[in-house]
């Protein structure tokens, strides 16, 4: 409690020390203070100041080493404390002098680090008092606790010795004796021993030995110790060293300079500093020249007596005779004339001593030094060259190989020389005189040598020409000027050899053998000659060898060179087989033993007529059209003779006879065989059913030779109907009579007519009405009978104009197709009579006006009708279900609200039509009401007529204009052109008259930017509109009508003015460039690009894009920020500077494509800054270095050089090249001589130290982080060479036996030797050594492996025996060698292989024969080896190595019979390519072989043929063939084929198709006239004619039974199903492909889509598509198809199929895709669509008004009845006017539409298959031109028409020189049978 009290009082004091005088305004105040002075006094009571943790210590003593030993901010204490009452503390420093050497931090609440604040020197202050504070922070304001703390700085050895001043140079006497000569003293400012100092002298100055220091006193005692010399050193300069005694760390050294001077003294002999040790003097110098000249001076040069010179030598006696010197200059000079070729010795060289003495000095005797020289006597040009001998003769071997030297005869010594040195001495050596046959080597010497003569060209050495050669051998000096030269004459003689072969008179012997020649027959005579003379001559030749095919049937004389013939007949000996024979004729001098040589044989055998002439076919046949001239394809036969061209033998005359030859001629010479004149086919006897009759006759071949040969061959001419008869009607013309109600479908009469044509179709007649029918008559084609058109009408009254008589033109045409098809016309006069039906008819009323004010029962109108009868009586009637009233907008008002029988009233007798009720125009303003008229007296039923009548309401003036909307909000872009069109404006007016003039109200500033039509109420910009200055403008307009008084009203308008790009973006000045270091990471940002746009919107929205060209992919921006990054990885070496190009568009997303973006551009240049990310980089060799152990040390081994990709400006590009490892023995240094480069050096000899060395080469750059490289680099150090090699194997003089057959390339033996040195000195190396007979040229030696190869081919007949020298030498330098002898001796063998005399056999194999019935005999081989090979013959075999893979053929080897293993056939491969190889080898097959080569004459190509045989039926490649045929199809036509395939050749294939059996038809309607068969089968084409002409009406469908044969009686049958369609059950599918395309995959499409609708599709014809415009898609195609229901045969309506299309769309999808199907829809015609659309937009129209949706029906119903019987009666005339080689097909309507007269008008497109392509008759655009001046759309008027212009009568003349023809003889022929596709079930 007393301790409290104490506080308290403590406290209140404080209080009363702080607080003097306190105030209170009111009790509150006072209550509130006293509150808080008892809190405080609560909270002062509880706080204890803290106290340091020492330990006990009273003092806190640091001891701290000065300077860097303790560097600044070194933890030197930690301080600690406590607080009873657990407050933080604080930690501090109190503040005097010296306390800023620490620093406190506090660390925790009770801890506190000291820091060393500032460096401490002991010398500058020892020892820091310092007093440490702490506190809670309650114990008040300057409150601490304290604790003192001593900091003792302890020394260290800082400071260096400073000598005192003192002398620093000191002379001294050359002779002067040791002691001392200076005394020194240094200090040293630390304590203790690092204060103390002890002298040393620097012992690397080599001082050491002359000076010394020591220490005595502190101070530093020199002495000279030794003896000074003044001519080795005239200064020295002492560096006494002052050192402090630490014992350890540091140790600091003080240095004084002191500088000796030494004065000389004379004690030194002369000194010579100019000498020539050696000097050179011409011999021919004169007496008194200059020779050398030397200088000496005192050796004290402090001294410098004079010198004197004198001269002796220890070689010369008197050495004055020959040199002097001057005494005082110490020249020398010549006393005498020299002579360098008199001394006695070779060097030519001078000794002399020359002494030097000084004089004038103080010792005695004067000193003298002598010196030695060398004078070389140099040579002159005074000596020519000589030879030993006056004179050479020698001796040469007549064709001596080149450098075979000449034999030296007698005593001569082939050696020369000159005694002059250097260029003097030499001297070149030539042959004069016979340079082109000898040359001589040496050809340059010097001084002397031994010389050889050799041959140079050896065929220049002959005996035969040339027994001797006489020429010079000329030595001549090589100096420039005056050379001297020596001749010395040569005589060589020549001695002959056996050096000439026999040579045959001939280079080729060609003979002439019949093919019949007997035994004994002489074939040829061979002779030959040789040079040489005796029995190497022409009387030692023998005639030994004949070889060839034919050699053993040949006799050869020996002597005479006569061949005969020892064996006759026989293949060989048949020139049809082997035409000739080629054998090889061999002579050889020395009677039969000596040279031989060769000459070509060859016999030709003359052709005997043996052989018959031989036709090409075995049959001829020919198809001749009647009436013609010629055959359809010219005839010509062809007959070959086997006997010999060019000769009567083969030259073949041919002839032709049988039944009705006369007809026919034939040329004689060519075969070629023509009629004599026209046939007539009806005069042939045969069936009329067949157009096709034959004549049989036989064509001879004979040929001219003795006996003349022939052979014969049939020749089948088949004769072929033509069309030549013109079908005849019975009457010349027809008249008939029926009454105008006559039905439809009543027969009238009949025609008849004949043609007397011999054969069908030619003959079979179908009738047509050509003209003049009116689309009333219709005609039975196979009949004839006329009848009356069903749904035609024969009343005059119906007819425009009325027509009571018709004139039909009714043509009869025969069968014949297209062109060929003749017709006949006949004219029917039908007459019509009258019958009273007629119903009245009214006259059309005009529109009636009546103004909505007219008075009732005003008069309108009056209405009329007529009638045709004239007992009509006609009453009138509004017709109350045909009233219709429209308002003045058009709106059908109810009959509820107007009633047109109220409102009108019709008088029905007179027909006067009154108002009844008052008329308002604003409740109705048009009036439709319906009239009848009946006519009363009507005697064949109710007779009505019904017309309309149109009234139209006037208006008055009565109501305001009234706008249509409230208001009106328009928008416009800024910029718009004058005259663009904003808006418009439109007010109503009920009244008629709505005429409204409109009115523009507005401030000035914003109407003159809009203008306003004032009729139209079209707001139009009238000047420039800127958005950026107006948004929005809004005006008034104001609407008047025209009435009187004018009325008016007002609406507001608004207009949004849109913005408009029209203003560029532009970039903010910043960046222009960027410095970017390469080692930026990859998508990190380094500029902001940033552009501005005024527009606004989309308009003013930038999107930037960097030019990918300038930025490399470096860099990428992003499109809507414009921030540019890093994109990819920078690299300052591979590119310094991008200068980036880049775009600012506006508008981008949505105007870019469209052009409506506008952009600018900028630059920004990027620099990319370099970082230390390359090593360096040094160029080491790879290889080891060689140097030999006798390497100069200090000499450079190699240059290394360094480099570095990095920027070599800044340190990261700088290099440092230096050793790290390897060099351990310092054997090497590295010295840098520059930046980049550095040298290799040896700082040691190396002698004794071979071997390989590896050193690290290091290269370092200065970058930071700083890289290296180290490279390794090989030494090696060779050692001398001093080792020859040895030969190991073969041993020296060994025999090589090697056969003469050796193949150039092959190994020999393998040479060994050794060498014991190492590296380069023991690689042994092997070379052939040239020799004088140049047996070395026939080998090849390998270098390396010393392999001995043959390199020439061997002949024993030549050389036996090769004498060859092989030479072993290393790789040392100087190389040493040695050398080998071997003998190679040629062994005797076969020399050649069998050869083919051709190259390629052909022969022929039958298929299906069985293995060894047929066999055949290869051609035989010749071998050269038959003349000359000792031994006995080998038997050649025959193998075969190639395409006998699968072993279909055997050959047997002996016999050379080629036959196969099973049989062949020739379906399956029709031709074999064996190759044939022949060998002497028969124990083995030889390898097999890849290729066929040419150049091998031992291979053989082989090609079989496989000859056929009727071994495969014809295949139909359909079991069910499917077609269609419209009515529209002409008779005649061929619209389908059906094919076969027969895989055989030739005859074996011809096929011929049939129909067999019945033709059965089912559902069929219509057909019940028809009597022939409906189809007819084309036996060699197998296309199917339609033998009907098929009519409106019927149907069904027809299927029979096709049976195909060939040659052999192979058959096979097919199915064929004929479907009738109509012309609208066809669809159409337009893809897009060109329809060659498509018929390629048509089959696949058919098969999908006849799957998928599980329907039989028929493909009816391709069309190139045509456009509704008429313009033609060649890129389309328009397929028409049918599909028939598989369960009854029935075809399916188009829009059945269109529904099945529908329902799989999803399984057809992939189908349409593939085949690219744009559209599906009815096959109908354009022209029908067309017609159809317009009649059912005018019955729509009618609809619309009248409201009578029956009467609508009824009528189009009747009119499309008419339409569609006018066009397919048309229609089935169109196949007249198209020809054969029209294109309509791929035009389509357009293109028809003018050209063909009206037909395709009133034809659907695709009903006539025949439009296949466009028309061409250029008659027919004339023909346009008349035919659109009638009125009347009728085929037959144009035709009618066309005969009655002269330019069309020509038209029936179309061939002028057979007969007169009518427009239907230049018809096209019939539909190509591709028209219509043939299609698989």
């Amino acid at each position: 409690m007393d301790k409290k009290r104490q506080k308290t009082n403590q406290v209140v004091r404080t209080l009363n020390r702080h607080f003097v005088k306190v105030r209170f305004k009111n009790f509150l105040d006072c209550v509130v203070f006293v509150c808080v002075f008892v809190l405080c006094i609560s909270k002062v009571q509880c706080n204890r100041p803290p106290r340091f943790l020492i330990n006990g210590q009273t003092e806190i003593v640091l001891r701290l080493k000065e300077g860097k030993e303790t560097p600044v901010g070194t933890l030197i204490y930690k301080l600690r404390g406590t607080d009873p009452d657990g407050d933080p503390l604080s930690f501090g420093v109190r503040s005097q002098p010296g306390s800023d050497v620490i620093r406190v931090e506090n660390i925790s609440p009770s801890e506190a680090d000291v820091y060393l604040n500032k460096e401490l020197d002991r010398e500058t202050r020892d020892e820091y008092p310092l007093v440490l504070t702490l506190t809670d922070g309650r114990l008040g304001q300057g409150n601490y606790v304290t604790q003192s703390l001593l900091l003792l700085v302890e020394d260290v050895n800082d400071n260096t010795p400073i000598f005192t001043s003192h002398q620093s140079s000191i002379v001294l006497r050359e002779d002067a004796t040791p002691g001392v000569i200076a005394t020194l003293e240094a200090t040293d400012a630390d304590e203790g021993a690092y204060g103390q100092v002890v002298y040393h002298l620097r012992e690397d100055d080599g001082e050491s030995t002359l000076f010394s220091v020591s220490t005595a006193g502190g101070k530093a005692i020199v002495r000279l110790v030794g003896s000074l010399d003044y001519e080795k050193q005239t200064l020295h300069q002492l560096k006494v060293l002052a050192v402090d005694r630490a014992k350890q760390g540091r140790v600091n050294t003080g240095v004084a300079a002191l500088l000796v001077k030494v004065e000389d003294v004379e004690d030194q002999p002369p000194e010579f500093v100019r000498v020539t040790s050696v000097a050179r003097v011409a011999e021919n110098a004169p007496i008194g020249s200059s020779v050398l000249q030397v200088t000496a001076i005192d050796g004290d040069r402090g001294v410098n007596n004079p010198i004197k010179y004198s001269l002796s030598s220890n070689t010369i006696t008197k050495i004055s005779d020959v040199f002097i010197i001057e005494e005082s200059t110490g020249a020398v000079l010549t006393a005498k004339n020299l002579d360098r070729e008199s001394l006695s010795t070779s060097s030519g060289t001078y000794i002399l001593q020359i002494t030097a003495t000084e004089f004038g000095g103080k010792v005695k005797p004067s000193p003298s030094v002598t010196t030695e020289v060398t004078v070389i006597i140099t040579d002159i040009n005074d000596e020519s060259p000589k030879f030993r001998s006056d004179y050479y003769e020698c001796e040469i071997a007549e064709n001596a190989p080149v450098n075979t030297p000449l034999t030296f005869l007698g005593s001569a010594m082939p050696e020369v020389y000159d005694h002059d040195q250097g260029i003097n001495g030499t001297f070149q050596l030539y042959v004069k005189g016979a340079s082109d046959t000898f040359e001589i080597t040496p050809t340059k010497v010097i001084n002397e040598a031994t010389f050889m003569i050799r041959v140079r060209n050896s065929s220049l050495l002959d005996f035969e020409r040339i027994k001797a050669i006489n020429f010079t051998v000329v030595a001549k000096e090589v100096v420039k000027y005056n050379p001297k030269f020596t001749e010395v004459p040569v005589i060589v003689r020549i001695s002959d050899r056996n050096d000439n072969y026999p040579e045959f008179t001939k280079n080729v012997y060609e003979v002439f053998v019949p093919e019949n020649c007997d035994v004994g027959t002489t074939v040829a005579w061979v002779q030959a000659l040789d040079d040489d003379s005796g029995v190497f001559g022409t009387m030692g030749i023998r005639y030994t060898h004949l070889a060839g095919s034919i050699q053993h049937m040949l006799d050869l004389h020996p002597t005479t060179g006569v061949i005969s013939v020892k064996k006759a007949g026989g293949p060989n000996w048949d020139r049809e087989q082997v035409s000739r024979h080629y054998l090889t004729v061999e002579a050889r001098d020395d009677l039969g033993v000596g040279n031989r040589n060769t000459v070509q044989l060859i016999i030709n055998i003359e052709d005997v007529n043996d052989n018959a002439p031989i036709f090409t076919q075995s049959r001829y046949e020919a198809r001749l059209l009647e009436n013609r001239l010629d055959f359809e394809n010219p005839l010509k036969v062809e007959a070959r003779d086997a006997d010999l061209n060019g000769t009567k033998n083969s030259e073949i005359e041919y002839s032709v006879f049988g039944e009705l030859g006369y007809n026919f001629t034939m040329d004689p010479a060519s075969g070629v065989i023509k009629p004599v004149g026209p046939l007539d086919f009806e005069l042939l006897e045969g069936s009329s059913s067949e157009n096709i009759r034959q004549l049989h006759l036989t064509v001879r071949a004979r040929d001219w030779g003795n006996p003349s040969l022939f052979s014969d061959v049939p020749l089948h001419i088949y004769v072929q109907d033509v069309n030549d008869h013109a079908p005849v009607f019975e009457y010349s013309v027809y008249n008939k009579s029926v009454p105008e109600n006559i039905p439809g479908g009543t027969s009238i009469l009949q025609v008849r007519a004949k043609d007397f044509d011999g054969s069908s179709p030619n003959n079979r007649i179908v009738y047509r009405i050509q003209n003049g029918a009116a689309d009333k008559f219709i005609i039975g084609a196979e009949s004839g009978v006329i009848s009356v058109a069903r749904g035609a009408s024969l009343d005059p009254d119906l007819t425009q104009p009325r027509t009571l008589h018709y004139s039909l033109n009714v043509v009869a045409l025969d069968g014949a197709p297209g062109e060929n098809q003749l017709q006949a016309a006949v004219t029917v006069n039908v007459s019509i009579l009258d019958v009273n039906n007629k119903s009245p008819v009214f006259y059309e009323p005009d529109t009636l006006t009546v103004r909505e004010n007219t008075a009732v029962g005003s008069v309108i109108a009056k209405l009329n009708a007529k009638d045709l009868d004239n007992t009509a009586h006609l009453v009138y009637m509004i017709d109350p279900k045909a009233c219709a009233a429209k308002t003045e907008r058009g709106v059908l008002l109810k009959a509820s609200d107007f009633n047109c029988s109220e409102t009108f009233h019709l008088n029905p007798s007179s027909g006067v039509l009154t108002i009844a009720t008052q008329l308002d125009r604003e409740v109705v303003e048009k009036v439709q009401m319906g009239l009848i008229v009946e006519d009363t007296a009507s005697e064949t039923g109710k007779q009505v007529a019904t017309t309309t009548i149109t009234i139209d309401i006037e208006d008055i003036n009565d109501n305001s204009p009234k706008f249509q909307k409230p208001f009106y909000k328009f928008s416009i872009t800024e910029n718009s052109k004058n005259g663009v069109t904003i808006g418009n404006v439109l007010a109503d007016d009920a009244d008629k008259n709505k005429t409204i003039t409109y009115t523009l109200d507005g401030r000035y500033e914003i109407t003159e930017l809009i203008h306003l039509d004032s009729d139209s109420g079209d707001l139009i910009v009238a000047n420039k509109i800127d958005h950026e200055l107006y948004e929005w403008l809004n005006l008034t307009v104001k609407a008047t009508d025209s009435g009187f008084p004018p009325r008016f009203s007002r609406v507001e308008i608004f207009i949004q003015i849109l913005d408009e790009n029209d203003n560029n973006p532009y970039f903010l000045l910043e960046p222009q460039s960027l410095l970017i270091s390469e080692d930026t990471t990859v998508g990190r940002q380094v500029a902001i690009i940033e552009a501005r746009d005024s527009d606004s919107g989309e308009y003013g929205k930038i999107t930037y894009l960097l030019d990918r060209l300038s930025s490399q992919g470096k860099f990428s921006l992003d499109a809507d920020t414009g921030i540019l990054k890093v994109s990819d990885g920078l690299d300052r070496e591979e590119k310094q500077n991008y200068l980036l190009v880049i775009e600012a568009w506006d508008n981008y997303q949505y105007g870019f494509s469209s052009g409506e973006s506008r952009n600018a551009f900028k630059h920004i240049n990027v620099t990319i800054l370099d970082v230390n990310d390359n090593p360096p980089q040094i160029l080491v060799p790879p290889y080891c270095i060689n140097i030999t152990e006798f390497h100069e040390p200090g000499q450079t081994i190699t240059t290394f050089h360094a480099s570095d990709a990095d920027d070599p400006n800044t340190s990261n590009g700088q290099v440092i090249i230096d050793i790290s490892d390897g060099n351990q023995k310092n054997f090497f240094a590295l010295q840098q001589i520059s930046e980049w480069t550095a040298e290799l050096r040896t700082t040691t000899s190396l002698r004794g130290r071979h071997g390989n060395y590896t050193l690290s080469i290091r290269a370092q750059d200065l970058g930071t982080p700083s890289h290296l490289v180290e490279e390794p680099i090989h030494i090696c150090v060779t050692d001398f060479n001093d080792h020859p090699p040895l030969f190991v194997s073969p041993p020296h003089n060994s025999t090589l036996r090697v056969p003469e057959n050796a193949t150039v390339g092959s190994a020999l033996v393998k040479i060994v030797a050794t060498d014991e040195d190492v590296g380069a000195n023991g690689v042994v190396r092997y070379r052939l050594k040239v020799d004088p007979a140049g047996h070395w040229k026939s080998f090849n030696l390998q270098p390396v492996s010393g392999i001995l190869e043959l390199r020439l081919p061997l002949s024993r007949k030549k050389q036996k025996v090769y004498d060859i020298r092989i030479e072993a030498y290393d790789l040392g330098v100087p190389s040493l060698s040695s050398d080998l002898d071997l003998t190679i001796y040629v062994s005797n063998i076969n020399d050649y292989q069998p050869q083919f005399l051709v190259d390629e056999f052909t022969t022929n194999f039958t298929e299906n024969k069985i293995a060894g019935v047929e066999s055949r005999l290869l051609p035989e081989t010749v071998d050269r080896d038959e003349m000359e090979f000792d031994g006995p013959f080998t038997p050649i075999c025959y193998f075969i190595v190639g395409g006998n893979e699968n072993g279909l053929f055997k050959l047997r080897p002996i016999e050379h019979l080629l036959t196969v293993t099973r049989p062949l056939d020739r379906e399956e491969k029709d031709s074999h390519l064996l190759l044939i190889k022949a060998t002497e080898d028969c124990s083995k097959p030889p390898r097999n072989e890849s290729f066929f080569d040419a150049s091998d004459d031992t291979q053989l190509k082989v090609l079989v043929k496989v000859l056929d045989v009727n071994d495969n039926p014809p295949q139909f490649i359909h079991r069910v063939f499917t077609g269609g045929v419209s009515t529209a199809t002409s008779f005649g036509t061929t619209f389908m084929e059906v094919k076969a395939e027969d895989a055989d050749l030739g005859k074996n294939a011809i096929v011929s198709y049939y129909l067999i059996g019945k033709i059965q038809m089912t559902l069929t309607e219509g057909l019940d006239s028809l009597k022939r068969e409906p189809f007819l089968v084309d036996r060699d084409t197998g296309a199917i004619q339609l033998n009907f002409d098929p009519q409106q009406g019927m149907k069904g469908y027809f299927d029979f039974m096709v049976l195909v044969n060939d040659t052999g009686g192979l058959q096979d049958m097919a199915r064929v199903f004929i479907y009738l369609l109509r012309a609208d059950q066809r669809v159409r599918f337009v893809l897009r492909q060109q329809p060659p395309e498509l018929r390629n995959k048509i089959e696949a499409f058919r098969e999908i889509l006849g799957n998928v609708t599980g329907a039989i599709v028929n493909v009816d014809e391709f069309r190139v598509h045509a456009n509704h415009d008429g313009t033609i898609d060649k890129t389309r195609t328009d397929l028409y198809l049918h599909l028939v229901d598989r369960r009854d045969n029935s075809i399916i309506e188009v829009d059945e199929v269109l529904r099945l299309v529908d329902q799989n769309t999803e399984k057809l999808d992939g189908l349409f895709k593939e085949f690219n199907v744009l559209d599906t829809q009815p096959g109908g015609s354009l022209a029908l669509k067309i017609a159809k659309g317009a009649n059912t937009t005018f019955w729509l129209t009618a609809a619309t008004l009248f409201l009578l949706l029956l009467l609508l029906l009824c009528l189009a119903l009747c009119i499309n009845q008419r339409q569609t019987y006018h066009r397919k009666l048309k229609a089935a005339t169109a196949t007249a006017y198209v020809h054969a080689d029209s294109d309509l097909d791929g035009r389509g309507l357009s293109a028809l539409s003018g050209r063909v007269p009206n037909t395709n008008k009133h034809s659907m497109e695709g009903s006539n298959p025949i439009w296949m392509q466009a028309y061409e008759n250029e008659w027919y655009k004339n023909a346009d031109e008349f035919s659109q001046n009638s009125e009347h759309d009728s085929l037959d008027e144009n035709v009618v028409s066309c005969g009655e212009l002269p330019h069309c009568n020509n038209l029936q003349h179309v061939n002028n020189n057979v007969r007169p023809q009518n427009v239907y003889q230049t018809l096209p022929p019939a539909l190509p049978r591709r028209k219509l596709e043939t299609t698989e079930l």
